[in-house]
């Protein structure tokens, strides 16, 4: 069952429409997963065991049909405690909502069912997302599954958890400041903050916030371009939501990669934080694997002078547009 856990995606995918595996099969290894290291871990906070076996029954009925599948059939995902989803207590990680059951599903959770997903489940997340570790008052603490002494980051800490747990291969995460980025690196999987509007986002609490993004948290790039593409596209309720243009993701991350004459920027500190020589020599060794590929690497850095403060107002006009109306009656 661990093997089966730690399964990429995409392989999961492809055994399942070949039917060397059943969904059943894959969800149940899944939710035993969960079961066994959850209460340690704390990075699922609602789980949705029986509407998991329940999609899973189906989704092999329909195997067995022979009827056409998407390209998620029967694989399992979870979805992040900001967002919502149709049926399922969705708390925003504070007790304002604690109590809350949308009735209905955010676009991409739409696409990703559509797709032939099953929900695992919501992960954890720290009150409305507001800081780079996991916890809260209505699910308490989230743990790291390498060291759980220490913090898997925030503030998509619970996706980062359940994946490098095997507790599901596909995680949906948002980040504003590096909500995805941080839990892929303290939890080492991958993490993909795509470009703003590539994912629409609604329903969501600022419409107008262009900082905000959804994406995809797995164990592999292959993974992550795979749920990339399900849930990208335009949709007209999100008016920031950017047009088609036919990338194919999964095809862009197969066979050779060919970086010749491509310049690539990077910066070991973005001149203005400090880092541990361990890491510093961790991003060069990754810099150079571009080099190797034909890419012009320059060492470089713009100018962030100003660029904390300049946010902090940012993000508190954000945080303001988005929860402010609650702010006085929940200050406690």
């Amino acid at each position: 069952m661990t093997d089966l856990c730690y399964t990429p995606a995409t392989q999961l995918a492809a055994a399942i429409r070949n039917k060397t595996l059943s969904p059943v099969e894959v969800i149940e290894a899944f939710l035993q997963r969960i079961e066994q290291l959850n209460p340690r871990l704390n990075a699922y906070c609602t789980v949705t065991a029986d509407l998991a076996r329940a999609a899973a029954r189906e989704a092999e009925a329909a195997v067995m049909r022979g009827e056409e599948l998407g390209p998620l059939h029967g694989v399992p995902f979870s979805i992040k405690d900001l967002t919502v989803t149709r049926g399922v207590r969705t708390t925003f990680g504070s007790k304002i909502f604690a109590d809350y059951i949308p009735d209905q599903d955010a676009v991409l959770v739409e696409r990703l069912r559509a797709a032939g997903g099953i929900l695992l489940g919501k992960t954890n997340t720290p009150e409305f997302g507001c800081k780079a570790l996991t916890d809260n008052r209505v699910f308490g603490t989230t743990y790291n599954p390498w060291n759980p002494v220490m913090t898997p980051g925030g503030s998509s800490g619970g996706a980062g958890a359940a994946v490098a747990a095997g507790m599901g291969p596909l995680a949906e995460g948002s980040d504003l400041a590096g909500s995805i980025r941080i839990p892929a690196s303290f939890c080492g999987i991958v993490g993909l903050k795509p470009s703003p509007g590539r994912i629409p986002r609604h329903p969501t609490l600022n419409a107008w916030n262009t900082l905000s993004v959804h994406g995809p948290m797995t164990r592999t790039v292959a993974d992550a371009a795979l749920m990339l593409q399900v849930m990208a596209g335009p949709d007209d309720r999100d008016p920031l939501s950017l047009p088609q243009t036919g990338e194919d993701f999964c095809a862009a991350v197969q066979g050779d990669l060919d970086l010749t004459g491509l310049r690539i920027a990077w910066t070991p500190d973005l001149n203005m934080v400090p880092v541990e020589p361990v890491v510093k020599e961790i991003c060069a060794k990754a810099v150079q694997v571009f080099a190797d590929l034909g890419g012009i690497v320059e060492e470089g850095s713009p100018d962030f002078e100003g660029a904390h403060e300049l946010f902090a107002v940012l993000n508190a006009n954000l945080r303001m547009a988005a929860v402010g109306d609650y702010v006085e009656q929940w200050a406690e």
